[in-house]
């Protein structure tokens, strides 16, 4: 596990959680344990009890950069495989010097070696293949670290923090070591014989705040050994540009913290994010290494910390540039990666967010007043949900067995000052039976997607393109049938809008007043949308 992550003070948050080894055991100055650290059903070798494993002595010896006992030093050695494929232990003595009694087997060890003085920085050693099939010594020795140098091209960027993870895999074993640093003055090395090609895996993260953004910076390795130091100085070519802007309604100054961190998959692995802040409304420029594969951005704005948007996934190749917008107009449903309403058996789950923001990114907790969600069975009511998990589009129903016409209704109201969605109303229609596993319910929403100042409005007077897009069931040429529809007074009367070309020119009116915007939709199979949104945005 991690030799360093108690003693950061990294602030950055991270949703991805660093896996946890099975069992942990402690061991103090003076005791050499043998086996026998975890609990087994009987004594070893005793009657009933399994045949006591073949042990041997481990004997580590730590130096520090001046080849003396280290002041501080941190040792874990880790069972891959063997008897001890699930023991995880850390021996110390203030010597310099631990013994531990060991099964045989295949260990990852891994050291930490640092002093008071945050200057000195760590002195982090990995041994990813250690066979321990006879009593054995091994020498952690600082003097052969070299250090991590990974910077951006702006040279007054200030470091913020980062991380280095590690992965060994043997006979299907895969076992990890990480530490986490809030100071630029880590080194690394290498120790012992090489592992299989190919079965060590190791990254490096970090982060670094300009007074306009930051930068997000990762490398990955792999190979037979651990890394020996590591450098590169990143040039502007090589890096994608990930523009955050975040927005503020009329009057609404404040600030916003975004956490950017390597999106979750295959080849991201466990990582540490980095936390940047910004004034609102404003935008924050962060330059990111396409390395590391998509980026995970986490939004939140100070009025509602609570309100957190995401935008998951974000791939920004090297040249190229992502904006996303956070909390700007037209809030309003819109449907997450997956399913939306899913059928599992007759359980019917919905997750259709009716408060995503203008660029769809979706929040967990947004505000609301009222918000209310029903299910509706051949015209007779399954059951209705309130509250937080209505407002974030989440219910479930049970539901009786067999095919019927289902009706569900969503809606939420709030108060919003600057003119942005008042009200939402969507209404969705379909035909669905029991299910022998997870399946998706063919619903579908309207995203409007006008072009908003920062805070959220629009000049009045003018007549401005409002792009429509359709998502979900009806997307990708299954609308059967689509109407838009505008009104000025708050939805007391409304005005048919033709769809042109994915768009509709909406006439604003005079400044102050809002638009509210309306779309029915059927699809090629009968599947129906009625969705409204009441004060979407303002004119100015």
């Amino acid at each position: 596990m991690s030799t360093e992550s108690a003693r950061s003070t990294n602030s950055a948050s991270r949703r991805h959680v660093l896996r946890a080894l099975a069992v942990a055991v402690t061991l103090v100055a003076g005791v050499t344990p043998g086996w026998g650290g975890t609990a087994l059903a009987a004594e070893p070798g005793g009657p009933g009890g399994p045949a006591e494993p073949e042990t041997y002595t481990l004997t580590i010896r730590h130096l520090d950069r001046s080849g003396q006992a280290p002041a501080h030093y941190r040792t874990s050695v880790t069972g891959i495989s063997g008897p001890g494929a699930s023991l995880s232990v850390q021996p110390h003595d203030a010597s310099g010097v631990t013994t531990v009694r060991l099964p045989k087997g295949r260990y990852l060890l891994e050291s930490d070696l640092y002093t008071n003085d945050v200057a000195d920085g760590d002195d982090w050693i990995v041994q990813p293949r250690l066979d321990l099939d006879h009593d054995t010594t091994v020498t952690v020795d600082a003097r052969t670290t070299a250090p991590v140098d990974l910077r951006p091209p702006d040279r007054s960027a200030a470091f913020v923090t980062s991380g280095m993870f590690l992965e060994v895999t043997h006979q299907g074993a895969t076992r990890m070591a990480s530490i986490v640093k809030a100071t630029p003055t880590l080194r690394v090395a290498h120790l012992g014989p090489e592992a299989e090609a190919g079965s060590v895996r190791q990254w490096f993260d970090s982060y670094w705040s300009t007074a306009t953004g930051g930068y997000a910076l990762g490398r990955t390795h792999t190979g037979s050994r651990a890394l020996t130091g590591l450098a590169h100085h990143y040039t502007a070519r090589e890096l994608g540009t990930l523009r955050i802007r975040g927005a503020a309604g009329p009057g609404a100054e404040g600030s916003a913290v975004f956490d950017v961190s390597p999106a979750p998959g295959p080849s991201a692995g466990s990582t540490v994010g980095g936390s940047f802040s910004m004034s609102l409304p404003a935008t924050a420029t962060v330059y990111v290494t396409p390395e590391r594969g998509p980026w995970d951005v986490t939004f939140a704005a100070s009025d509602n910390w609570k309100n957190r948007y995401f935008a998951d996934g974000v791939a920004v190749p090297a040249g190229e540039t992502a904006t996303h917008t956070f909390g700007n107009p037209v809030f309003a449903p819109a449907l997450p990666p997956g399913r939306g309403v899913e059928r599992d058996g007759d359980t019917i789950t919905t997750r259709i967010p009716l408060l995503a923001d203008g660029d769809g990114h979706m929040s967990a907790a947004p505000p609301f007043d009222t918000a209310y969600t029903s299910l509706f069975r051949d015209g007779v009511l399954v059951g209705a949900r309130s509250g937080a998990d209505a407002a974030a589009g989440r219910a479930a129903f049970t539901v009786p067995p067999g095919r019927a016409s289902y009706r569900l209704a969503a809606t939420v109201t709030r108060k919003a000052a600057s003119g942005a969605t008042t009200r939402v109303n969507a209404s969705w229609t379909f035909a669905s039976a029991t299910t022998a596993r997870p399946a998706a319910v063919p619903v579908s929403v309207v995203r409007f997607s006008p072009g908003l100042s920062p805070a959220g409005t629009a000049p009045a007077g003018s007549a401005i393109r409002v792009p429509v897009t359709v998502q979900g069931a009806a997307a990708e040429g299954r609308v059967r049938s689509l109407t838009v529809s505008a009104s000025t007074d708050g939805g007391a009367s409304w005005t048919g809008l033709p769809v042109e070309a994915g768009a509709v020119t909406v006439q604003n009116p005079a400044a102050g007043a809002t638009v509210s915007l309306r779309a029915e939709l059927t699809d090629t199979d009968g599947n129906t949308l009625d969705q409204t949104v009441l004060d979407a945005y303002r004119a100015e």
